[in-house]
């Protein structure tokens, strides 16, 4: 399956002017970003005082503090650092499914339009953007640093993706940390339907620094099927065939397995102070943006 085109409108673009992306932790970056950090630096927003030290710059030097007080003190600032930002887009092919009767469109096609969204919000905000596709391995990924004139090459990045390949979380978390070792800020955009290796891996790149922003996507029959009667399922990404039948009992049974799954997804995220947001692909996107990401805390109006 491919990318969707085009991924977002002149319109959605305009309006997407007024949000900013929220992070919990402070990450040393470039300068030149518009979130605030806990570490000193050049910036515009005092934080702090400290006592002068041979070889400091005298021009930040609190010389009213030193005529009261006698006692020379360095007026310390917030740096505004350009946080890497790491956008992983799961593009297995279980991604390609989620569209049904009921509604709702492929998970890659609207993990697609979601991940430009976010990428231009970041980079309007000047921050550092790494598209990052992965399924069992790492694919090609695309950086830039921060100005909405970046925004063209991440769509042509993004619009070029497609589905393939079986999901394999632990390998792919292996080759992500080892292509970028350093603390960051990282937003998974996948259905986390693998081996059940998901939350191992999850947990060791919050080990590693990594904040995490997890976007669980699902189509409108993944959390709750309705149809009852024999069926014949195929495994989108290994082919293997299962038949079954499905009654009432059944589909309960899978509902509470997948709120379980789902539950402990989620608790990776929180419990390392990152944040977990669930979205079915039959949710306009600007609700999901206004609606669910606001209120998880990830989204923000500037």
């Amino acid at each position: 399956m491919q990318a969707p085109d085009p991924l977002l409108d002149r319109q959605t673009l305009e309006r997407l002017e007024r949000l900013a992306i929220r992070w919990q932790q402070s990450f040393q970056g470039l300068l030149g970003g518009n979130n605030l950090s806990r570490y000193a630096g050049a910036g515009h927003e005092f934080l702090d005082h400290r006592h002068y030290q041979q070889g400091d710059d005298l021009r930040s030097v609190n010389w009213r503090a030193y005529l009261r007080l006698g006692r020379l003190f360095l007026k310390m600032f917030r740096t505004e650092p350009r946080t890497p930002v790491r956008l992983m887009i799961d593009t297995s092919e279980s991604m390609s499914c989620g569209a049904s009767e009921r509604g709702g469109e492929p998970k890659f096609t609207y993990a697609c339009r979601l991940a430009a969204a976010l990428c231009y919000i970041g980079l309007v905000r000047l921050e550092s953007i790494v598209i990052q596709p992965f399924s069992d391995v790492m694919a090609e990924n695309f950086r830039s640093g921060g100005g909405r004139h970046r925004f063209a090459g991440a769509s042509q990045f993004i619009g070029g993706l497609s589905t393939g390949g079986r999901s394999d979380f632990a390998a792919a978390t292996r080759q992500f940390l080892q292509a970028a070792p350093s603390s960051g800020f990282t937003i998974i955009l996948s259905d986390f339907l693998s081996d059940g290796n998901e939350q191992r891996a999850l947990q060791y790149l919050a080990d590693h620094g990594q904040e995490l922003m997890l976007i669980h996507l699902a189509g409108p029959e993944d959390a709750a099927p309705f149809d009852q009667g024999e069926f014949e399922l195929v495994d989108s990404e290994s082919g293997e065939v299962l038949r079954m039948s499905v009654d009432r009992p059944v589909i309960d049974d899978y509902v509470a397995a997948f709120e379980q799954h789902a539950h402990d997804v989620e608790y990776v995220a929180l419990r390392n102070g990152g944040r977990y947001t669930r979205l079915t692909t039959d949710v306009d996107l600007d609700d999901a943006l206004y609606g669910a990401l606001m209120f998880t805390g990830s989204l923000s109006l500037q």
